[in-house]
């Protein structure tokens, strides 16, 4: 049996860096700054921002509640709100199987280490589990670039978002 585990540095930080690519994946799937809107009619939105994320869209008011500290609003968006641009709703469900699809490439990536570092090699084919992993990773890679770059396209096109009343 060959001892693997002296060429396995480079798959060792190819996996901490897939676990950091999919933490900030997950991150950004939480996050409601995906576009900062000016808005020109204040009489809802006082504040005259809004922020539109994957989830949903937040704005501020100006009612302060402590010193220091206002109030956000906020609405869930789902896969079948009428102001929902097209970027949005893909990147929904784009970036959550990027999400998916990642920690199967990470604990695939796991799962092939483990077998390199015990020296299982007889059990399982190690060669075809990185290629596994390294596809699957890939995959989520592309799936959570796709509304990335949509969104970016969508902000330096001047988009416009037709927000819920």
């Amino acid at each position: 049996m060959t001892y693997l585990a002296h060429t396995a540095h480079a798959q060792l930080a190819a996996l901490w860096l897939s676990c950091v690519g999919w933490t900030l994946t997950a991150v950004a799937l939480g996050l409601v700054q995906w576009r900062v809107w000016q808005v020109s009619d204040r009489e809802v939105i006082s504040s005259g921002q809004a922020w539109v994320g994957v989830w949903r869209a937040c704005f501020n008011s100006h009612t302060v509640v402590t010193p220091g500290f206002r109030v956000m609003h906020c609405r869930y968006i789902t896969l079948t709100e009428a102001f929902a641009p097209p970027e949005i709703v893909a990147g929904q469900v784009l970036m959550f199987l990027s999400v998916l699809v990642g920690l199967c490439g990470n604990a695939g990536g796991v799962y092939a280490l483990r077998n390199v570092y015990l020296g299982l090699e007889k059990s399982s084919p190690i060669r075809l589990s990185f290629l596994t992993t390294g596809a699957l990773c890939l995959t989520a890679a592309v799936m959570s670039l796709i509304p990335l770059v949509w969104n970016i396209s969508s902000v330096v096109t001047n988009q416009t978002i037709r927000f819920p009343p």
